[in-house]
């Protein structure tokens, strides 16, 4: 008989010590057996393992380069060095690719925005499995053993936190649901650099591992319960729960969800009979003109002052200044373009019959040569872009029209009558409405 156990008791362990009361509380402090959710024991879902985290990555390792592209497209469509446009200062290095915005082909920025917030919207589900997958990680103790661990981990915080914040202000923005604090877009662009830098990073430590388990076992074996049963590694459930959902279902879950977001998103973006599909939108009525309104001329504080018979433009270059009134406009020279409109937001129109006088010929109106850019200003008094810059080549271009009639009818106030600016391959909001001041080679 061991010493301790005279009288055939075993002596009280103190609280805290191996297998002390204190123990299972302060384990992960004291060097005992973790608890909790740092527990291996604790997850017990079958869908986890290395493999269904690999292919959930190699998706979005396809998807968000073609994501983080089309949003620097997105951002180069709006001319940022341009000053008056700049919506991010001190952008620096990150504008290094910056070039000036083309006009054709017309649909480009249609093409790109629908892409851009399109395909956000579909990888929110493989997005939010990929989290889940590795939600053990977060609590594996200790955090960093090792330099490389805590590399490791310091990258997934920001690429966590970064996924979350562009993706979580990025379907605000579709929402028209401005809660955070600041502009939305210093905050989206800076947001989307973090998140790529931390995308990078995390893809050299990760990427040997992802391609070792994507061969190891073919699609078919990795869905059957022999592919199941053979896998190991941290995330493999020790004990799963054979109740839970099967990795087949998850994945089946993750494709049903992103195709059922991209039909009721894409609508938005096709426009024409599939508008009606885009359930999600915020975007569903439109005006008299037939076509959806983002800022109304109420809410844009326009009053019937701002529209009525004492509405003037101002025409301003080269030292020379013109005032024209509503008919003087008509009684110049009209033409018409067939131009859609597409919005940050992913909206878009198809091509609209526009009617009213070139850009260029307002600007040989004051005698603005070349010609230069503009700056276009609006009567606008809330809300954002109540002005705009456009470059000399979006001027030029002879499609670039001040509108004064859509659709073989005069412009109503939602779109900006009397009078607004509709350019090739141009964001939505810097085709300005209720336009009052024209000023060439002011940009």
């Amino acid at each position: 008989m061991n010493e301790d156990d005279q009288d055939g008791k075993t002596p009280p362990v103190p609280d805290g010590a191996a297998g002390g009361p204190g123990t299972r509380a302060w384990g992960p402090l004291r060097g005992g057996p973790p608890f909790g959710p740092a527990r291996p024991g604790f997850w017990r879902s079958p869908a986890r393992g290395p493999w269904s985290t690999s292919l959930l990555g190699a998706i979005l390792l396809v998807g968000l380069p073609v994501l983080f592209v089309t949003g620097l497209l997105s951002y180069a469509a709006y001319n940022p060095d341009l000053a008056s446009n700049d919506k991010t200062p001190d952008k620096g290095l990150l504008g290094f690719y910056l070039f000036p915005w083309p006009t054709d082909p017309p649909w480009l920025y249609r093409l790109t925005q629908g892409v851009h917030v399109t395909l956000g919207i579909v990888l929110v589900p493989v997005l939010l499995a990929k989290l889940w997958s590795v939600v053990p990680l977060l609590f594996r103790r200790p955090a960093a053993d090792s330099v490389a661990r805590a590399l490791e981990r310091l990258t997934v915080l920001f690429l966590v936190g970064g996924a979350l914040f562009v993706f979580a202000t990025g379907i605000l923005n579709i929402q028209l649901e401005y809660v955070f604090p600041g502009s939305f877009y210093p905050l989206h662009f800076y947001g989307a650099w973090v998140f790529v830098a931390a995308l990078f990073s995390h893809v050299v430590l990760k990427l040997p591992t992802m391609v070792r388990e994507l061969r190891a076992r073919g699609l078919r074996e990795a869905l059957s319960d022999r592919g199941r049963d053979t896998e190991r590694g941290e995330l493999v459930a020790p004990d799963p729960d054979p109740g839970a959902a099967s990795r087949r279902t998850l994945l089946g879950a993750v494709g049903l969800g992103s195709l059922a977001l991209l039909l009721t998103t894409v609508g938005q973006s096709l426009g024409g009979s599939l508008r009606p599909t885009a359930l999600l939108a915020p975007h569903g009525r439109s005006g008299v003109d037939g076509f959806p309104v983002n800022t109304t001329a109420a809410y844009a504080g326009i009053t019937e002052a701002d529209t009525g018979p004492d509405w003037r433009l101002t025409v301003s270059g080269e030292g020379r200044e013109v005032v024209l009134t509503r008919q003087d406009l008509l009684d110049l020279p009209q033409h018409r373009s067939s131009l859609p409109i597409a919005c940050v937001e992913g909206w878009s129109t198809r091509n609209l019959d526009w009617e009213g006088v070139r850009l260029a010929d307002l600007a040989d109106l004051v005698g603005a040569q070349g010609p230069p850019g503009v700056f276009v200003e609006s009567a606008q008094t809330s809300g954002s872009f109540g002005s705009a810059s456009l470059r000399d080549n979006q001027v030029a271009d002879p499609r670039s029209l001040l509108a004064l009639r859509v659709n073989g009818a005069d412009l109503s106030i939602d779109h900006g009558y009397p009078a607004r600016v509709i350019v090739p391959a141009c964001p939505g909001v810097h085709n300005t409405k209720w336009v009052t001041r024209l000023g060439f080679g002011a940009v």
